[in-house]
């Protein structure tokens, strides 16, 4: 079974369901991303606030470097020039790879000029140690910014994204402005999965929760990365490019929205060791 990809501004293809490693290390990250790279996925999605490029590197070394596409990202408080470039090599030097094919702002920091940020991202695709950068977490102004002053293309904008919120204006921004959306948390960290819909979908079609809510979200032509730390549950999540919903139970999931966010909140916490940003 081949996976679709979407073509992002640099004619690179990036593959529309990756593996994701949020909150997971150790022998379980290895696991997944071994899982997942011996099946139907060619995408690994990590970040350096993941705590875990350590062990991804050390799986990704038996794979053909070329055969995956591989996603880090930089925490908010390394947005200054220099931390930028720095935390880039130091990602570089732990997945053991001398390019990523897309470099993401893990977080917009308010704190630092956005313009210094994507400088340095230009610099690192000019060095071409990222073949495409993004950004994550963006608001539709936020990204208005960054698409304004960036010389360099945003290409992604990783998002979180579920039936139960589908963000339809800022998805279509980014639509009309030619940044692939991805969905970060695509199954709402599995709070969807237990929606009465989404049950009554997957018992219809013999299919999980899960697989009917990533398959909706690839049918709008999203990115998915679920993370899941059972390798049974990253084969199951993989199967969804040999079948189709039905229009009316497409719109049945388009109807579930209620503005619901599990972690993308409109008041965000800036005092953590890993996401805060300096006073």
């Amino acid at each position: 079974m081949s996976v679709p990809s979407v073509t992002l501004p640099s004619g690179d293809e990036m593959p529309m369901i990756g593996v994701g490693t949020w909150d997971i290390d150790g022998e379980t990250v290895q696991n997944s991303v071994r899982a997942g790279l011996d099946g139907v996925y060619t995408h690994v999605d990590t970040a350096e606030g993941y705590r875990n490029e350590s062990e991804i590197g050390e799986v990704l070394a038996d794979y053909d470097r070329e055969e995956f596409f591989l996603t880090s990202k930089v925490l908010p408080g390394n947005l200054d020039y220099d931390s930028v470039i720095e935390a880039c090599e130091d990602s570089l030097d732990r997945l053991g790879t001398d390019y990523l094919d897309l470099y993401l702002i893990h977080w917009p920091n308010p704190a630092i000029s956005l313009r210094e940020t994507l400088n340095a991202m230009e610099t690192l695709h000019d060095d071409g140690k990222v073949r495409n950068v993004g950004v994550s977490n963006f608001s539709a102004y936020q990204l208005s910014n960054a698409l304004h002053i960036a010389d360099v293309p945003i290409a992604v904008n990783q998002i979180e994204f579920h039936p139960w919120f589908q963000r339809p204006e800022l998805v279509e921004y980014c639509r009309e402005n030619d940044v692939a959306v991805e969905a970060a948390a695509p199954l709402a960290r599995t709070d969807v999965l237990g929606d009465d819909t989404v049950e009554d979908i997957a018992e219809n079609y013999d299919k999980t929760p899960a697989q009917v809510v990533l398959r909706w979200a690839v049918e709008e032509s999203v990115v998915v990365i679920p993370k899941s730390s059972s390798p049974d549950h990253i084969e199951s999540n993989g199967q969804l490019f040999d079948w189709e919903l039905d229009e009316d139970d497409h719109q049945r999931l388009n109807g579930i929205d209620r503005d619901q966010p599990v972690y993308d909140h409109p008041a965000k916490d800036w005092t953590g060791d890993v996401y805060g940003i300096a006073e």
